[in-house]
């Protein structure tokens, strides 16, 4: 196992493990199948457990397997707060309190502010006393590092990032996420900081490697190196020495055992220009169904009326991409649900973006296509309500 170093030289192995994906038996997780598993990372040298209070049963499993064979001390534990469910300082304490409890720990390694995707959600938790909270918490020791997962745009992840000394942060990240998301910008900026960067979703939920169409299957197949697909997105982000720990939500041993032969011989660097010529054709390859040609450059940005246009061609294409259902979730999550509206409908038909596309796009047509596929009338209604119900909790406070 290779491992890389956090702000205070700490060595995390560049294979974490996500703990959102235990096997269940019933409706409850297979534990011991889980420990099998946890126990052969462990063995291959695998230090980063990752979890989360809303993965259900994830963290009492984990604390169970780790104290019963004694290597809790020996591991790193990374939980996050579900911080859309804070409404006053008081909640803070009560969901920390019952996430030691699960995990049978009195202290959290790696400690984040879960699924941020706006600013406004991180200043909703420094008005309800965060920032207090965490400084006791780091001084007592029962915090040891503290973080945030991400889920919005750039320029909001930017922003989040340069707020607080943060000592670590979590993005989606992947050879298809180089421009949403916190994307590459977002992965360099925290580097230049010094902000070790633990990666999320290096598959897409298992999609470049299931999902994959038969022309990508093809030229990851003829390869001489020989590498599966899941094997060729971990070592693109290997490949990156701004990338710190990379979770994979493994549940066989055998698929420990890969991802581990992976990270173990994985160096930065060693990826040759034949190899990302072959990864631009497999991106080729699975963009074939995409909607608009539109690459992330941000060069129509900013809109005079706050239209995230990447943002939304982003997700106009992934629903043709992978599927409708994931394209609309993810427009909810980077678009709809931004404190400042960034819908198509701002549009005012001033034509500015399309004077800097360099791919020409007829940008002001394209959005309102984008619009109508990615809000029908349920889904509109949808994000309205949650727009509603989100903001004027806020005001409230």
């Amino acid at each position: 196992m290779q491992y890389r170093k956090d702000k205070k030289g700490n060595e995390l192995s560049v294979l974490g493990y996500g703990c959102m994906r235990f096997t269940k038996k019933g409706n409850r997780i297979d534990i011991d199948k889980a420990e099998k598993e946890i126990l052969s990372a462990f063995q291959a040298g695998v230090n980063y457990y990752d979890t989360a209070y809303i993965y259900p049963g994830s963290e009492a499993a984990l604390g169970e397997i780790l104290e019963r064979n004694g290597i809790r001390e020996k591991v790193n534990i990374a939980t996050k707060l579900p911080q859309y469910l804070i409404r006053d300082g008081k909640g803070i304490d009560k969901y920390f309190n019952e996430e030691l409890s699960r995990l049978h720990t009195d202290y959290i390694d790696y400690y984040l502010m879960h699924h941020l995707t706006d600013v406004d959600m991180w200043e909703k938790l420094k008005a309800v006393g965060i920032l207090d909270w965490i400084r006791a918490k780091k001084e007592s020791g029962q915090i040891r590092n503290i973080g945030f997962s991400y889920h919005g745009n750039t320029d909001n992840f930017v922003t989040i990032l340069n707020d607080y000394d943060w000592d670590f942060c979590q993005v989606q990240y992947n050879y298809l996420d180089e421009v949403t998301q916190a994307g590459v910008s977002g992965v360099k900026a925290a580097a230049e900081k010094g902000i070790p960067v633990v990666i999320m979703e290096p598959l897409r939920g298992g999609k470049l490697v299931n999902m994959l169409p038969a022309k990508a299957k093809k030229l990851f197949a003829e390869d001489a190196h020989g590498w599966s697909p899941a094997e060729w997105a971990f070592r693109w982000l290997y490949n990156q020495p701004e990338v710190t720990v990379v979770l994979s939500g493994m549940n066989s041993v055998e698929m420990v055992e890969e991802n581990v032969r992976t990270a173990s011989d994985m160096k930065t660097g060693d990826l040759t220009e034949q190899d990302f010529e072959l990864l631009e054709q497999v991106k080729t390859a699975i963009r074939e169904n995409e909607k608009v040609g539109c690459t992330g450059c941000r060069y129509c940005m900013p809109c005079p009326k706050g239209v995230d246009i990447p943002g939304t061609f982003a997700c106009y294409n992934m629903m043709y991409i992978e599927n409708k259902r994931e394209g609309r979730f993810q427009f909810a999550q980077t678009v709809g649900l931004t404190k400042e509206p960034a819908f198509a409908t701002q549009c005012i038909g001033c034509g500015k973006c399309e004077q800097h596309c360099p791919q020409s796009i007829p940008i002001r047509e394209k959005l309102k296509e984008a619009d109508k596929a990615l809000r029908p009338l349920p889904y509109k209604v949808g994000i309205g309500v949650a727009r509603k119900f989100m903001f004027r909790k806020r005001k409230e406070k």
